[in-house]
């Protein structure tokens, strides 16, 4: 009882993180996510990928309604980006479904770390 009980609070406090990242980069908890499925939760690599992106929709879907009625946004580009947003997504989770654990750690490490030099830079 006592184990399920941490499971779930691990669960909450997890989701919690993810979401105050969500909301405050605009949907970058997915790179936070991960890790934590991987690690705190011990999700395999692919279950930790398909869980991550299913989670980021509602969060997604949550901060972007915020966003619209409290931020300016770029409503010229936006169904551009968002029609672009939805193939590349479809690719996405094709591709996650096809490729092996290796390769998307692989992946996710080589985006994580182009993503923290870029920032430096």
């Amino acid at each position: 009882m006592i184990k399920k009980l941490k499971n779930k609070i691990k669960l909450i406090v997890s989701g919690a993180v993810i979401g105050i990242i969500n909301g405050f980069f605009g949907g970058g908890g997915g790179m936070v996510c991960v890790p934590i499925l991987e690690n705190v939760l011990k999700l395999k690599n692919k279950e930790a990928h398909a869980t991550a992106l299913s989670v980021m929709f509602p969060l997604c879907l949550a901060s972007g309604i915020t966003y619209i009625f409290n931020v300016d946004i770029e409503w010229n580009n936006f169904a551009f980006v968002c029609a672009g947003f939805i193939i590349g997504g479809i690719a996405g989770a094709f591709l996650l479904k096809k490729l092996n654990n290796v390769v998307i750690r692989a992946i996710f490490v080589l985006i994580v770390f182009a993503s923290g030099i870029k920032m430096v830079i």
